[in-house]
């Protein structure tokens, strides 16, 4: 009876679910703005339409994810941008860059108050970059980035304090369930001598 009981509660133990979460970012990237969207547990959603909707929620245009789950899109309004992407099974990604780094992008002057112009010093004869080669090194730096954006991201979900004390929880609970069955038996053994 006692066997019965113990695996009757071991298959009403609630069971880890093989969940993931929806990771969704945008950032600037020279006269676009640049997305990636996919799970926590590191795959990326390929070839996924992704519809991009202003404030007052017009579609404002669309664009599709690459073979990495990245995306491009030039804005042409100094309005806050969300991207929206259905995934399929109850997942939905969504992510908005506010109207400030859109507008920043489009070079256009922003709605927040001018700060003093920072004064730097002259550059040294011979060093000046032109702007293809700023351009090219922002390509670099931002294909750089990418895999470690990934990473942190799909670290973080991997190893959330949830996850840990849930873990805590299962082992305390299975060194009671030990405690209280070899405590029935001891008074069992008591009881019948």
């Amino acid at each position: 009876m006692i066997r019965l009981a113990l695996v009757l509660c071991l298959l009403a133990l609630p069971v880890p679910a093989l969940a993931h979460k929806v990771i969704a970012a945008v950032f600037p990237s020279g006269s676009a703005i640049e997305g990636e969207i996919g799970f926590s547990n590191g795959d990326m959603a390929t070839d996924q339409p992704v519809e991009v909707y202003g404030p007052d929620g017009t579609l404002l245009g669309e664009t599709v994810t690459d073979a990495d789950g990245f995306f491009i899109f030039a804005p042409t309004e100094p309005v806050a941008h969300t991207f929206r992407s259905d995934l399929g099974a109850g997942h939905l990604a969504n992510v908005t860059m506010p109207a400030e780094e859109v507008a920043r992008i489009l070079g256009v002057a922003a709605p927040e108050p001018a700060a003093p112009a920072p004064t730097t010093a002259p550059a040294a004869p011979g060093l000046a970059l032109s702007d293809a080669d700023r351009t090219e090194i922002a390509r670099i730096v931002r294909d750089e980035m990418r895999p470690l954006r990934r990473e942190i991201a799909a670290y973080r979900e991997k190893n959330d304090l949830q996850t840990i004390l849930g873990g805590m929880g299962y082992i305390l609970g299975l060194f009671g369930l030990g405690f209280y069955i070899a405590a029935r038996r001891q008074l069992k053994s008591q009881a019948g001598a």
